[in-house]
């Protein structure tokens, strides 16, 4: 039978789980705050109801409810996240666990509270970023990734059923920044890629790059991964079948897409062809001048050495590292006096351009490598919005209400 005894705005919850060997006792608790918002009537039907649950899970005798945050945490990248997840992703998960560890880390999960990871919440908000490269307080997408993870991490306890409840639900998250994404202008983008036509050759890769980014919306390490084997030249199509990512433990490595869905063929413009050919016999070129200092093969997927065949490399052939393109572009602003925005944008600026062009959900979802027609809504809605608007406006320029019908109102 399980007690409630209330403490202030949480309530402690125990079980008896029977005697120990020596006759002692075992008692079994737990600590439930209720929720922001929550009403006396909803607080006291989600306190039975972790009470039950609490008390069942104690009776299924499978909850390992002792271990601390950290060791579970570590056994979950161990045996769940390494499994299932994308080396990036991982990496990225991993960077999180310092600050996480050092605030609850040495407690235990079934002792974490909402209060607990609230008071995380606002120390990382008024925290500082922890790298060498940028400076000021994490933003508010960076502290919902670090609950996020906390979450993600109690979801699987309670599956495992080694807790009754994840405190991460009734946190409140600080609001994302809002507004659109900057996005290049039509008329910024024709002026970018004229200047970045008249680059020197040495420069030609980057030039090629930025052109495809503009007119594919690839990721970067979709662009860095294209191969000479994915361009049908006669048919006039370039397909994703690989990454090209890098972490610090692993360096640069070579990945299957991020989805199912990123693994697609799109249709390019003859003169966009045209120019990647012509990129290519000069690539040949280069490579028979260079002789044996080209590098004989390179990491593919799942670690497999592979003959090189990348449109964007080092100057001997081996993977180009994935900061490289944007040194050069916040170079080439800075030279020609234009705002710099981070290479993803023009992924962004591409699915502008689609939409407003009147491309439906469904195949933008295509185009974009997208998972879900779902993701692709979320992410450009306000675009969507704004071409829905312009439609209906030149919709009214064909088709009006009636004179009549004006004055009577």
């Amino acid at each position: 039978m399980a007690t409630v005894q209330q403490r202030g705005n949480s309530y402690f919850i125990c079980v008896s789980g029977g005697r120990d060997v020596n006759g002692k006792q075992i008692r079994h608790t737990m600590t439930w705050t209720p929720g922001q918002g929550m009403t006396e009537k909803q607080a006291a039907k989600e306190l039975e109801r972790q009470k039950v649950l609490f008390q069942e899970g104690i009776r299924g005798g499978s909850r390992n409810r002792a271990v601390k945050f950290e060791a579970y945490a570590r056994q979950w990248f161990r045996e769940i996240a390494s499994l299932k997840l994308k080396q990036r992703t991982l990496a990225n998960y991993h960077s999180l666990e310092t600050r996480i560890y050092k605030a609850i880390g040495h407690l235990r999960m079934d002792k974490i509270t909402s209060r607990d990871i609230q008071k995380f919440v606002l120390e990382l908000s008024e925290g500082q970023r922890g790298d060498r490269y940028k400076t000021g307080k994490l933003a508010p997408k960076t502290v919902r990734n670090y609950v996020a993870l906390i979450s993600t991490i109690y979801e699987h306890a309670i599956r495992m059923q080694d807790v009754a409840h994840n405190p991460c639900r009734a946190v409140t998250l600080p609001k994302t920044e809002g507004g659109e994404r900057r996005i290049y202008s039509i008329e910024e983008t024709r002026r970018i890629l004229e200047l970045l036509h008249r680059e020197d050759a040495e420069y030609l890769h980057y030039v090629v790059y930025f052109t495809l980014a503009i007119f594919t919306g690839f990721r970067r390490g979709e662009l860095l991964g294209l191969e000479w084997k994915d361009f049908d030249f006669d048919r006039q199509t370039v397909t994703v079948s690989r990454t090209s990512n890098y972490t610090n433990e692993r360096g640069i490595f070579t990945d299957t897409p991020k989805t199912r869905g990123s693994y697609r063929t799109l249709k390019l413009p003859a003169e966009i062809m045209s120019f990647v050919a012509d990129y290519k016999s000069r690539q040949a070129a280069y490579i028979e001048t260079l002789g044996d200092k080209w590098v004989k093969s390179i990491e593919g997927i799942g670690g497999v050495m592979v003959e090189p065949d990348r449109l964007f490399t080092k100057w001997n052939g081996e993977p180009m590292f994935p900061n490289s393109p944007s040194l050069f572009f916040k170079r080439f602003c800075k030279k020609h006096g234009i705002d710099f925005l981070c290479g993803h944008s023009l992924r962004h600026l591409h699915a502008s351009i689609e939409i407003n062009a009147g491309v439906d959900v469904k195949t933008l979802q295509m185009i974009m490598g997208h998972s879900a027609a779902t993701t692709t809504l979320q992410i450009y809605c306000h675009a969507f919005q704004a071409a829905q608007a312009a439609a209906m406006d030149r919709f009214s320029t064909v088709i009006s209400m009636p004179t009549a019908a004006k004055s009577n109102g």
